[in-house]
């Protein structure tokens, strides 16, 4: 199997952002993808395995990515951050959440599989 570059996607709970994500791509031959929130109360929370795993995080809000970075600063590498800028008002596949979301995740799948 040709490995793909790994997604993950990270919002505050993983209830309806980032899973959102992780559902639209979960098929898609292109990627591997997963999705972690940065809540104690998130039904999958952030793990330093997530990071090592992941070629590229899209986090929901620029806060996330701050706040990865501050909590794994002293991991060895790691993966490219990038910021969606999605505010936390949407429900697990609302329509104008998938439309928002695929424009800008199809950036940067087109960018990695690019390289």
């Amino acid at each position: 199997m040709i490995d793909r570059p790994h997604f993950l996607f990270v919002c505050s709970r993983n209830r309806w952002r980032s899973p959102t994500a992780e559902r639209l791509y979960a098929e898609d031959p292109r990627i591997s993808v997963r999705s972690a929130g940065l809540s104690a109360k998130s039904p999958r929370q952030l793990t330093e395995a997530d990071l090592r795993w992941a070629d590229r995080v899209l986090v929901m809000e620029q806060g996330h990515g701050a706040r990865i970075l501050a909590w794994y600063r002293d991991l060895p590498e790691l993966p490219a951050i990038e910021v969606l800028e999605i505010p936390d008002e949407y429900e697990f596949m609302d329509d104008e959440l998938v439309a928002t979301l695929r424009p800008q995740i199809e950036y940067f799948i087109d960018r990695a599989c690019a390289s």
